[in-house]
């Protein structure tokens, strides 16, 4: 906030990551910040739960995105979440990786081995995983193992190590805290289905990293996921918190290895169009936009 008041020169525009959480409440005030220096400024949005922000302070929204000079949304999901509340056309623009630091390797499926990759926290449900890993275990999957990778940012590390205690799978288990990007996509070669447990989200950058490196994925359909990818085709989606049916899309996944790698092939592909290149001149070309009709 302090910059936007005193430290961005004359003709910047403000770039504004908005999250739906109390974070919306430091981007609103940004964006009046902005405004009253005569920059133009541009909500990326990028909280899965943003819709109901939306429908809680609908005046605030309002006025946040219908006094932008543009909206960046990384899939329809929020695009559409945006549009048919308020009179604010949104661009697309998805999250980027650079596709260079996942290097591609296809899949063997002799056994089930799970990656989880998200900070423990309850909208992203990490304690499903254990469950689900559990319920593998009970259908005759005794050497099923999962790792889980990421920062505790509520006490859900603790539940969920409790919870592989009380249902007897800690010694399938593997919790690594957080690692450095080299770190995880090292460890992810062990791995072969990555799966993705949350309540909420928009376009989880960790999913999108999974089908870099060639991983078949189940993920529960929530958010902007259903945006992401074709399912059946370059992923799996299953209900929220549905420990079943993420089951059986494993289980299906090890029964029939060629779909599994064809998946992952068409996972790799589709990465292809987040690479920073490709979506650098997107960016490129919406200032450029943005810099005429402003006479920046």
């Amino acid at each position: 906030m302090w910059r936007t008041i005193w430290n961005a020169p004359k003709g910047s525009i403000v770039l504004i990551d908005t999250y739906s959480s109390n974070a919306f409440h430091f981007a609103w005030t940004c964006a009046r910040m902005a405004k009253w220096r005569g920059l133009p400024y541009i909500p990326s949005l990028h909280g899965g739960n943003l819709p109901q922000r939306m429908e809680k302070n609908p005046g605030l929204c309002r006025n946040f995105f219908e006094n932008a000079a543009s909206i960046v949304s990384p899939s329809g999901y929020l695009k559409a979440e945006v549009e048919q509340r308020f009179s604010s056309p949104v661009t697309i623009i998805p999250n980027n990786i650079d596709l260079e630091q996942y290097p591609f390797q296809e899949k063997k499926f002799s056994s089930i081995r799970l990656l989880w990759v998200r900070s423990f926290h309850q909208i992203y449900n990490p304690q499903m995983a254990i469950r689900v890993l559990h319920e593998l275990h009970e259908a005759g999957y005794a050497n099923a193992a999962l790792c889980m990778i990421g920062p505790d940012k509520d006490g859900s590390r603790a539940a969920v190590e409790a919870l592989s205690r009380q249902l007897g799978v800690e010694h399938a288990l593997e919790i690594t805290g957080r690692l450095t990007k080299a770190a995880w996509i090292e460890k992810s070669k062990d791995y072969n289905i990555f799966i993705n447990t949350t309540h909420f989200d928009n376009t989880p950058v960790s999913v999108m990293e999974a089908m870099a490196l060639g991983f078949p994925v189940v993920t529960t359909k929530v958010g902007g996921i259903p945006y992401l990818f074709a399912d059946g085709e370059e992923g799996i989606m299953t209900p929220d918190d549905d420990v079943q049916a993420m089951i059986e899309a494993i289980v299906g996944l090890i029964n029939a290895p060629s779909y599994s790698t064809e998946m992952g092939r068409k996972a790799r592909n589709k990465a292809q169009s987040w690479n920073w290149g490709v979506v650098a001149q997107k960016w490129k070309d919406l200032f450029d936009q943005i810099v005429t009709e402003h006479n920046l």
